[in-house]
């Protein structure tokens, strides 16, 4: 650079920095120490230059690095110039510092980009739009269009992000793990009756209720405590037959088909008489649920006397929603919560039906109740531990993407670059989802800010997808 030149440029930029700090501030210093000092430097004549920057002027910084800036020229206390900051030497994070920097000849002009050894393909709107250029331009902002060179878009799919634009971003990544992916299902359910533990006491012959014992409704009863006396033409009839002819196993047979119990059979071949009235006893343990037995009253055939139950185990219903009950098998643990305990069981039965009015399908848990806590009607809470058993590959929630027809997740390729893979989904749970096809275990994904990333890579790939770049001079399509 000549002399002559250096000092143009150096009273060029003298002039405007006077001027701006003239705009900017009243009282300042004289100018002229500053023109000595320029003439001083011209001199001595110029030092030896380092790498010359390019591009326009972005900002002007204070000449000793203090972090003070100013989009327009100005002056320190003591009277120096702002260091005028060009493109190339700006510290950016959304792209390359200095490889991607274009030059700008003036206004609305671009210049090419100083990034030797590379060739750009085109130029793309800074905004995302879908506008290209075959040659540097500006946008309606004023914003330069981004250059594409040869490579950089090889996979539209892919996007390359910048270390600072990360972390502005707040995008985070978790490694693929293998862990067991559970999700209770939690229902409500009501305590009921095991029904192969109820028991009906009635005669099968028109009877006379002749004697009720001392029991009723909610007693506790043993196996073979007497509940009622009858009288029945028929039995006795029987009675007499059997006695007439003992060892006649017509006779016996005949009796027992009345329902007369083997202890009230053997008494009467052993006492070799026919009682007035027969006694019933209890059948089974259990809890009076009904009692109709009342004296002097005609019982016809088949007519309910008492209805036993027996408590020591109980069955717990609960109605499992319709998208719930995929995850639910036979078999699978279940925890009863009712006031004061909390019991652990098992699916017995899932009811091949689904209520047409709930749209939720019954499953039966049966629970032992030695100790007789568990009464019929009574509510449970009832958690049922679905999902898989052995650890599965999984991820968290947030890296999935829901795209409607499927899932994808956004995989991190190292030195930021992203891109998007397909992914078969199955139990979520804790906070995780299981991956069935599409990733392995120690693979990086995105779990946070993943929406930015797809975004741009949906714009990559449709910018990819439109026509060629024009090769005429007229700029953007």
């Amino acid at each position: 650079m000549s002399r002559a030149a250096w000092l143009a440029g150096t009273l060029a930029a003298l002039a405007a920095g006077g001027a701006g700090y003239g705009a900017g501030r009243m009282g300042g210093p004289d100018p002229v120490p500053l023109f000595a000092r320029a003439w001083a430097g011209f001199a001595a004549g110029p030092a030896a230059a380092p790498e010359a920057a390019t591009g326009p002027v972005v900002y002007y910084q204070d000449p000793d690095g203090k972090p003070v800036y100013s989009l327009s020229p100005m002056m320190t206390e003591d009277g120096r110039l702002f260091r005028a900051v060009q493109a190339s030497e700006d510290v950016r994070f959304d792209r390359p510092t200095a490889e991607d920097v274009s030059g700008q000849a003036g206004p609305g002009e671009g210049a090419g980009p100083k990034n030797p050894g590379r060739t750009v393909r085109y130029y793309r709107n800074p905004m995302g739009l879908s506008d290209t250029s075959p040659v540097p331009k500006k946008d309606s902002m004023g914003m330069d269009y981004i250059p594409v060179y040869d490579g950089d878009d090889s996979d539209p799919s892919t996007v390359t992000v910048s270390p600072g634009r990360i972390q502005r971003t707040g995008v985070r990544s978790a490694v693929v793990e293998r862990r067991v992916v559970s999700r209770p299902v939690r229902v409500p359910g009501t305590v009921a009756l095991d029904e192969r533990r109820v028991t009906v006491v009635a005669t099968r012959a028109d009877a006379y209720v002749d004697h009720v014992e001392d029991v009723t409704t909610g007693d506790r009863v043993r196996q073979g405590q007497p509940l009622v006396s009858v009288y029945a033409p028929e039995i006795n009839a029987a009675a007499a037959q059997l006695i007439a002819n003992p060892g006649f196993d017509g006779a016996r047979r005949r009796i027992r088909n009345l329902n007369v119990s083997e202890a009230v059979i053997a008494e009467m071949e052993r006492t070799r008489t026919v009682p007035r009235a027969i006694t019933w006893a209890a059948p089974r343990d259990g809890l009076v649920l009904e009692r109709r037995a009342v004296e002097g009253m005609k019982a016809a055939a088949g007519d309910t006397l008492f209805r036993i139950a027996d408590l020591s185990r109980i069955w717990v219903l609960a109605d499992v929603p319709e998208h719930d009950l995929a995850g639910v098998k036979v078999g699978q643990a279940a925890t009863v919560r009712v006031p004061g305990r909390s019991l652990t069981g098992r699916v017995e039965v899932i009811y091949p039906q689904v209520n047409r009015e709930t749209r939720a399908t019954r499953i039966r848990i049966e629970l032992p109740n030695p100790d007789g806590l568990l009464l019929p009607d009574m509510y449970a809470d009832v958690e049922i531990a679905t999902g898989a058993t052995e650890p599965v590959v999984a991820v968290p929630e947030g890296a999935v993407l829901e795209t409607g027809a499927r899932q994808a997740v956004l995989i991190e390729a190292g030195e930021g670059r992203f891109a998007p893979r397909a992914v078969e989904i199955g139990q979520r749970g804790d906070g995780y989802v299981e991956i069935r096809a599409g990733l392995r275990a120690g693979e990086r994904v995105v779990t946070a800010a993943n929406f930015l990333i797809d975004a741009e890579s949906n714009l990559k790939a449709a910018l990819a997808s439109l026509a060629a770049p024009p090769t005429d001079g007229e700029g953007g399509r």
